[in-house]
């Protein structure tokens, strides 16, 4: 079980790792944060530069993670957030089969997901080597609950969390010109 586990994990965290680079930096053919950003608000993830930003962020780390054989449920937790908003806002509406948009491919990534948490990432793998032996049904449930969850939170409310912050540095810079003028 040792070759094929290594042979799934660097597949998948390889692709996640690159898409996740595509939306951070434009690198693999990607359109990076602006250009993301945009397709993400068409989507209704809002706002989008942000959305793209910590969805880039979770598949190069969740990847990372995943290839890695390293904190495996975390990688899937993080991975699966993100297949949860891209089923959600992209592939739901356009049924079940890949050849129209739909959900098959997602679906079927987050199968391996599920597998891979239920089963351990392998014997060629960090977590292994590490004796970090979180794996099992109560695992998976938890990991994949908590991306998909995590995922749909930030979807709806990602725009008053963004602007929260974005008031809150505001009234910081204020705050900071003002003891610099007296």
């Amino acid at each position: 079980m040792g070759l094929g586990k290594l042979m799934l994990r660097a597949t998948l965290g390889g692709y996640f790792f690159a898409h996740g680079m595509q939306k951070l930096t434009g690198w693999f053919g990607g359109h990076g944060p602006a250009g993301t950003g945009e397709f993400f608000e068409q989507v209704g993830l809002r706002p989008g530069r942000e959305n793209a930003l910590l969805a880039g962020a979770a598949e190069a780390a969740g990847g990372s993670l995943l290839a890695l054989g390293f904190l495996t449920p975390a990688a899937v937790s993080l991975l699966t957030g993100v297949m949860a908003n891209a089923i959600r806002h992209v592939h739901w509406e356009k049924g079940l089969w890949g050849t129209e948009g739909g959900v098959e491919y997602p679906v079927v990534i987050l199968g391996a997901l599920a597998a891979l948490a239920d089963s351990g990432p392998g014997r060629l793998s960090l977590d292994e080597e590490l004796g970090i032996g979180l794996r099992g049904p109560i695992v998976t449930l938890v990991a994949m609950g908590a991306g998909a969850a995590g995922a749909v939170y930030l979807a709806e409310h990602g725009e008053t969390l963004f602007s929260a912050r974005d008031a809150d540095e505001a009234l910081s810079r204020s705050a900071e010109r003002a003891g610099a003028a007296s």
